[in-house]
């Protein structure tokens, strides 16, 4: 097992780094757009939740692709289907992407009019998805690269590219956002410029190393006899993740929804809150990953015992760092809010929301480390069917009640997303110990 806690570390701490310079990717944008316009923060939120939704699609390859993967190097299978796996997936999303990336473009109005979005910001939210949204086909091979070059255990090459791609978005937000060194001033089409070029610049990268680790060996004469089974395979673990995906990010559209009528005070105060939350959760997430890749490995070489000890130990470890981290960021919440937004509503109503997070995350972590062990194993049904239960009755039903029916707004809904995190999490701890699990993996 200590052998396994040092791999456990060695995989983890690079993508820990990833996830907050993604983060910061995100903040950055928000923290310069809040220097240029509170509705601009709102609107970017609501569309980096419909771009999201949309680009759940590639998640049914690239969750697909990386469990596979680690599974058979577990198991020693031969490079062949390696090779075919990593083609496929590829192929599949790039096509996959372009397809989407059109809808995106010729439906984001009617998108932001079915969330209820005011009138005065569609015209802003219309500019950044044309932008971001219709590069989603950059989105889905830069994603699919990741998956590979992840389940090779690669984390610090995806690790230094992230790193590049914030520096471009940097520097990139600094000239278009405000319009620095002759450059016109774009505001929210400047931001969404500089994300997307950034994104472009990383998957060029990720590509040539995933080239370098295992594409130059691909061969079309491997498609010859186009490798159904493995498409079968990548499928029937990508749908139900994409269904626990989607129902996550369906619920969080109609809850979007609900907080689009409470006023744009709450939808700013969303953005800002989720962006400071991430905080607290990332330590979790990152174990969640990292666990995710070693308990493939382990479930390919058929130490089912060793898997179920490691998912014990990432849980435990993170329920104690994240906690802190969430307890630390209530406290301090209002001073990190008054860095994005001088709103005096914002910063108190943010607050608040904060100290609720607590009691969230508690039932987060389990979760994001659960599920994803899960998925690992093969057990992939499980999460869907916890997930339409539980979404759908606690985080939009209790978040509807309280939120507009009792009057509470954001700390109604914060209630109710928090209700959802915690019954989810009882119920994947749940399953972790019964070892119904231990029988579902795809490599024999």
């Amino acid at each position: 097992m200590k052998e396994i806690k040092s791999k456990l570390l060695s995989i983890t701490w690079p993508i820990m780094i990833e996830l907050i310079l993604m983060y910061l990717l995100g903040s950055i944008d928000i923290f310069m757009l809040g220097k240029y316009s509170d509705e601009a923060v709102a609107i970017v939120g609501v569309s980096n939740q419909i771009i999201w939704m949309v680009n759940l699609m590639f998640v049914v390859i690239t969750s697909g692709t990386t469990i596979l993967l680690t599974q058979y190097f577990g198991s020693n299978k031969d490079e062949k289907n390696i090779v075919e796996i990593c083609g496929l997936s590829i192929g599949v999303n790039g096509v996959l992407g372009i397809v989407l990336s059109i809808v995106i473009i010729l439906g984001g109005e009617f998108m932001f009019k079915l969330l209820n979005t005011p009138s005065e910001l569609i015209s802003m939210g219309n500019t950044y998805m044309g932008i971001v949204g219709g590069a989603s086909f950059v989105a889905a091979i830069m994603m699919t690269f990741t998956a590979i070059l992840r389940a090779y255990g690669l984390t610090k090459t995806c690790m230094k590219i992230t790193i590049l791609m914030n520096v471009v978005n940097v520097i990139g937000n600094y000239i278009l956002i405000f319009g620095n060194f002759g450059f016109p001033q774009l505001g929210i089409a400047g931001a969404a410029i500089s994300t997307t070029l950034s994104k472009v610049i990383a998957c060029i990268f990720l590509g040539y190393r995933v080239y370098k680790v295992v594409m130059n060996k691909f061969k079309l004469d491997l498609f010859k006899i186009f490798p159904v089974n493995h498409l079968k395979n990548i499928v029937s673990i990508g749908l139900p993740t994409l269904g626990e995906q989607l129902s996550y990010n369906l619920s969080q559209l109609v809850i979007t929804s609900i907080i689009n009528t409470i006023g744009i005070a709450s939808m700013a105060t969303k953005t800002y809150v989720g962006n400071i939350a991430f905080l607290a959760y990332l330590f979790a997430q990152g174990v969640a990953q990292g666990g995710s890749i070693l308990i493939g490995r382990l479930i390919g070489e058929g130490e089912k015992d060793k898997a179920f000890n490691l998912f014990k130990y990432c849980v435990t470890r993170s329920l104690i760092v994240t906690i802190s981290m969430s307890i630390l960021l209530a406290i301090v919440g209002k001073y990190i809010l008054a860095i994005f937004t001088t709103n005096e509503e914002i910063l108190s109503l943010g607050s608040q929301v904060l100290f609720v997070n607590i009691f969230l995350e508690f039932g987060r972590t389990t979760n994001l480390i659960g599920i994803n062990g899960l998925r690992a194993t093969g057990d992939v049904k499980f999460p869907v069917y916890i997930a339409i239960f539980s979404m759908w009755t606690f985080a939009v039903g209790i978040s509807y009640v309280l939120g507009i029916g009792l009057g509470l707004g954001l700390i109604g809904v914060w209630i109710g997303f928090a209700l959802d995190e915690i019954i989810r999490g009882v119920l994947v701890a749940l399953r972790w110990k019964s070892r119904k699990w231990e029988e579902k993996s795809f490599v024999r």
